[in-house]
């Protein structure tokens, strides 16, 4: 590498992934290394600690290399892209027990398998073999349209007389043909099969279903390779822009690949096997993953180039199946709504509901839907990574180590639980809704998030900002304290207050309220994992009761499932897309007041959570009180202001 290029680009030169969710602008400090030996032109950050500094210590993306170098990397900055999702780590990603109840198909895959037994031709029966084959297959299944390729159109004459007329006839849908995907010598029925794919912001999850059976057989997640060029999809859309766009392409179908290469050799297929693949997610992702330019998303119309991509050759993607299999992306609804959301509303049959219910899928890029079978509207609250692991300095995913479940004792004692029951390495997303919310309840930060020196021998300063030590690093796997700093609770409680406020602003739009929702159902990867009553206590989800909020587990996952085993679902999903409303939030006119009123625990109008007030202790009450009264003032001077 040249003098001038930065640690996290030689790193990467020399095939080795650092963490870096901000896409290497210095914003998040995860890429951090320490230099051993050697020159380098740092920038000066106020992410690392003066200790940090003093043992050398620098962020890869702010260092230069001056010549040769050194450098450790230690296990915190390491990223495990190329590493499946194993064991416990992996069961909230996979889905494989998902929580929703899945609405009914016929079984009719979008990829079949139909053997032919064909009389051969004779004086009387001289149709050509293309039209023998459309004949039998129309005595069977029924199609107005129906095509075959010319690669299937050449090998047909050998095909037919070397099977003595005896053969397996792979049927795609493609909109209202029905095409000749392959012709196979024998009866291949039994030995068909399909990929759904969940392609997250930060984890990419893949299903291998039989199609004959319909049976899940297996399952296998890892972390989405994008993140090395950003946490959030706006990161990289920009990099997508500046000539990236391949790079970001090649990385999501090589993770598609690794992991549909083990599922195949793991259940003893070959990837012939594989007929058809369905894919869903936002539309940035869903963009990458087809090689579009998403640049378009991001700027005022926020229109998409697509958002019902045609179906293609699994191949043309790189993605590697079968090389006649079809690759179907499920449609997206407008603007930042994507696939994911689409298949959400069919896992969950939100278009077929006799009541009004919400759909909020928590993660990186937020959504949410809101309707009945009469209607429905939904739009996008950028969340951030804060759920995610990014933008909180011990943040991680739901991994081994990570602390996912927090209670702190009315001695103000922190009990912990970690995924895997291994000694803690950071917190997760489940774990820092338990923890902010405890906090609050314990009387360790106001309502601003504001940690209260004095409350607590664990709240201490470091290089001028507070923090709270959740684990000493006597406990913890790598010895370092973990803790919470005020920037982290900063970060946590705009997160919430993107998923709040855009809840709100969507129910307002349609003149409804929380109350006049039926149920709340929560999505994502991590959903089935929150605790309810500290998510309402942050201020993250509506105060309903608790038997109307409901966690339905990875629907996009099952969206795409259910789309894969009938065609009927497939159309129903093109129906949703088309049908339901996209809202754009930055048209609503107290959006952002709402964001702002969101961002105090659980929100600056109590009357919002009376389930919260009722569980405040009197001094929390009082103090409530005065805080109330302060921001009042603060509101009304602002307000004289303009």
């Amino acid at each position: 590498m040249p003098v001038g290029t930065t640690v996290l680009e030689a790193a990467r030169g020399a095939g080795m992934d650092l963490s870096s969710p901000c896409g290497g602008d210095g914003l998040c400090g995860k890429c951090r290394v320490i230099i051993k030996k050697g020159e380098v032109l740092s920038v000066p950050t106020s992410l690392l600690t003066r200790e940090e500094i003093r043992r050398g210590y620098v962020l890869a993306c702010q260092t230069k290399v001056e010549g040769d170098l050194e450098v450790e990397i230690p296990p915190e900055s390491r990223t495990e892209a190329a590493q499946f999702l194993i064991d416990v780590d992996a069961q909230r990603f996979r889905a494989l027990n998902p929580a929703a109840e899945a609405v009914s198909f016929p079984l009719a895959p979008l990829a079949r398998k139909l053997w032919l037994n064909l009389p051969p031709p004779n004086l009387d029966d001289s149709l050509s073999d293309q039209s023998r084959v459309y004949r039998e297959i129309q005595r069977r299944h029924p199609a107005s349209v129906m095509q075959m390729g010319l690669k299937v159109v050449q090998k047909l004459p050998r095909l037919l007389r070397s099977a003595n007329w005896s053969v397996t006839a792979t049927l795609g849908s493609r909109g209202g043909t029905l095409e000749i995907v392959q012709l196979e010598p024998g009866n291949t029925e039994g030995r068909n099969y399909g990929i759904a794919i969940d392609v997250g912001t930060s984890t990419v999850v893949t299903h291998l279903l039989n199609l004959v059976t319909t049976e899940r057989v297996d399952a296998e997640a890892v972390y989405n390779s994008q993140r090395k060029w950003g946490a959030e999809v706006t990161r990289r859309m920009i990099y997508a822009d500046s000539g990236g766009l391949d790079e970001l392409q090649k990385a999501v179908v090589e993770d598609i690949n690794s992991m549909i290469a083990a599922l195949v050799e793991r259940n003893n297929l070959s990837l012939n096997d594989i007929t058809a693949v369905v894919c869903s997610g936002n539309t940035t992702m869903a963009h990458l993953l087809l090689g579009i330019s998403p640049g378009s998303i991001r700027k005022s119309p926020y229109v998409s180039a697509t958002s019902s991509p045609p179906p293609v050759r699994a191949v043309e993607t790189g993605i590697k199946v079968n090389p006649r299999g079809l690759l179907y992306v499920v449609p997206g609804i407008g603007g930042w709504v994507g696939g994911d959301i689409t298949a959400g509303i069919l896992a969950v049959g939100l278009h077929r509901s006799e009541r009004v219910r919400m759909l909020i899928d928590i993660g990186t890029n937020g959504e949410i839907a809101i309707g009945n079978k009469e209607w429905m509207i939904a739009c996008s609250a950028s969340a951030g990574p804060a759920f995610e692991g990014s933008g909180v300095r011990h943040g991680m995913k739901a991994m081994r180590g990570a602390i996912e479940r927090v209670t702190i004792s009315a001695d103000g004692s922190v009990q912990y639980r970690t995924v895997g029951s291994a000694r803690p390495r950071g917190i997760c997303g489940s774990g820092l809704i338990d923890l902010v919310a405890e906090l609050y309840t314990a009387g360790f930060i106001d309502r601003s998030g504001r940690l209260l020196p004095g409350t607590s021998e664990r709240i201490r300063e470091s290089d001028g900002l507070l923090e709270f030590v959740v684990v000493p690093g006597t406990r913890s796997e790598h010895g370092k304290d973990i803790c919470v700093s005020q920037t982290d609770l900063t970060n946590v409680l705009s997160a919430k207050a993107a998923i709040y406020s855009g809840a709100q602003a969507l129910a307002s739009s349609v003149g409804l309220d929380f109350k006049s929702i039926d149920s709340v159902l929560i999505a994502g990867g991590f959903g089935s994992y929150i605790d309810r009553e500290k998510a309402i206590t942050l201020g993250l989800i509506p105060d309903l009761p608790l038997d109307r909020i409901r966690f339905v587990g990875n629907t996009s996952i099952l969206g795409s499932q259910m789309a894969l085993l009938s065609v009927e679902a497939w159309q129903e999903l093109n129906k949703i897309a088309q049908s339901v409303t996209y809202y754009d939030l930055i048209s609503h006119t107290q959006y952002y007041d709402e964001f702002l009123a969101a961002k105090f625990i659980p929100h600056t109008e109590l009357s919002r959570f009376e389930s919260v007030a009722a569980r405040l202790t009197e001094p929390q009450a009082q103090r409530f009180s005065a805080e109330r009264v302060g921001h009042e003032a603060l509101a009304a001077t602002r307000k004289e202001r303009a």
